[in-house]
């Protein structure tokens, strides 16, 4: 039983990796020709195959859109933004010092 949830966990894992909605939509649709199948209504198995194969095609589609390295491998980096300048122009205030109460 326990390998079936590390089984059932990966899988999990797998379908909704870094993209959430399409691993929801194959879920849905997934489960849509379950119901399908077991209710024998050909118009939801119909549908549930079709609305999987649209989100493996958006999948597909989003993993082949990403840029690639030369060997194909996908790019980690990530390129800094900066809003302001590393260092300023206007020279540095003077430090104030507090006058001693008598």
């Amino acid at each position: 039983m326990n390998a079936l949830n590390a089984l059932w966990s990966r899988g999990l894992k797998l379908v909704y990796g870094k993209e959430p909605i399409t691993g929801f939509v194959l879920i849905a649709g997934a489960v849509d020709v379950a119901i399908g199948s077991l209710d024998q209504s050909s118009s939801l198995v119909f549908f549930g195959l079709c609305v999987v194969s649209a989100a493996l095609g958006l999948r597909l589609w989003q993993f082949y859109r990403r840029p690639t390295t030369n060997r194909g491998e996908m790019r980690d980096e990530r390129v800094a933004l900066s809003a302001l300048p590393p260092q300023s122009s206007r020279p540095s205030l003077p430090t104030l010092s507090v006058p001693k109460k008598r």
